[in-house]
């Protein structure tokens, strides 16, 4: 069993350490000012072009898209690295195209929804959402009410939406919807492509979050869709849906192994200089324990995000593991940013620095997608034999 990355993908890591060196931390003044006057962390489309045109240059464009649409059909081993290495900078940036609906686009897309909506995506031409959760249905995707009732060559769609990061942006948004509400998430549960722009397809409200992120909560209101929007086959909507759950999932441990690694860096990095009752805070038993912990904690989550990652690759069942280091990876992070915060004392709770950020994206992460409580419940109950 071998634990190291190939030589392409351990070089395809270093280059994306450059990146975010070179082009993404520069900007971390900027959007640590934004969010302080609270608007929001977000790049401006004056900051976001020549950062896309260089990970262009770099060929850092469509990484795991399909080589049919000018992508590099990376594993999802080879993004580990990736996503460690953007998980370091509070700028918020990835590389085009966001790989969780990707994948999904990319296992239940027809052959004419791969020309018309995964081709653009792949190639970083178009923005997608997804619309899953709802006011009375997060993490149980068995109580949602969205209805999609079939009318003649046309689907109409009813319900609601929350917690919808770029609605009001993306060209098209992927909508799940109930088909067969006897069913429900077995085998009643569909997904459906809905345009920018489609009557009926209302965005309600822009949510802010903490951290500077935001959301939508929309309206379907009679949300007419051609039949051949139907993503996928009509009541087998929740298998590809948990596949684009879990290529987040797996994305966001990945982030926190990247979030924790410059916490850590910080941590050293201030203990070394500060000084307090006559020695540096390196000399104090504390902070060399909490370095050691932390070191330890990371080195044992990325050998985690690996295992899984090499499942997923090879068609394997990983549903287990990707619920374990969802849950394992954003509390690590939690824990060691707190330590950060404590260990610079005063300004670990100024804004001028990035450690809040960092700590509300892991906040947000430790909701999204499953909060850690589900994913305790998931992962017990497959031991138990309660699935």
């Amino acid at each position: 069993m071998d634990f190291e990355l190939g030589e392409e993908h351990r070089m395809l890591k270093e280059l994306v350490a450059r990146f975010v060196a070179d082009a993404l931390m520069p900007l971390e003044p900027k959007v640590l000012e934004r969010e302080s006057r609270g608007e929001g962390a977000g790049l401006t489309e004056s900051e976001r072009k020549p950062i896309d045109a260089k990970a262009r240059e770099l060929g850092l464009w469509g990484l795991d898209a399909p080589s049919e649409f000018g992508g590099s059909d990376l594993p999802v081993e080879a993004m580990v690295g990736v996503h460690e290495e953007l998980g370091k900078t509070v700028t918020p940036y990835t590389f085009p195209p966001d790989s969780p609906n990707l994948r999904m686009l990319m296992v239940a897309a027809n052959e004419e929804q791969r020309q018309t909506y995964l081709g653009p995506y792949a190639r970083g031409e178009t923005i997608s959402a997804i619309g899953i959760s709802e006011p009375g249905a997060g993490a149980d995707p068995a109580a949602m009410i969205t209805r999609a009732v079939r009318d003649g060559d046309e689907w109409v769609i009813n319900g609601r939406k929350i917690w919808i990061s770029r609605a009001q942006d993306a060209d098209f948004t992927i909508l799940m919807a109930v088909t067969d509400k006897a069913k429900g998430a077995r085998g009643g549960m569909s997904a459906f492509l809905v345009d920018k722009g489609t009557p009926g397809f209302n965005v309600l409200r822009r949510i802010a979050m903490i951290g500077g992120h935001v959301t939508y909560e929309i309206a379907l209101e009679d949300c007419r869709v051609p039949a051949g929007k139907l993503l996928g086959t009509e009541g087998q909507g929740f298998a590809p849906m948990q596949i684009r759950l879990s290529t987040r999932r797996v994305q966001m441990a990945c982030w926190c192994i990247g979030i924790a690694q410059r916490a850590v860096d910080m941590i050293c990095e201030h203990a070394r200089q500060r000084v307090t009752f006559g020695a540096p805070l390196a000399d104090r038993q504390t902070i060399q324990w909490w370095v050691a912990d932390a070191a330890t904690q990371i080195h044992a989550c990325r050998l985690m995000v690996y295992d899984a990652a090499c499942k997923i690759d090879r068609g394997r069942d990983a549903r287990s593991e990707v619920s374990m280091i969802k849950v394992f990876a954003t509390e690590l992070a939690w824990d060691i940013i707190d330590k950060a915060m404590q260990t610079f004392g005063a300004m670990g709770m100024a804004k001028e620095i990035p450690l809040q950020l960092m700590a509300s994206k892991v906040r947000l992460m430790r909701i999204y997608d499953g909060p850690s409580e589900v994913h305790r419940w998931v992962i017990a109950r497959n031991l138990l034999g309660r699935r």
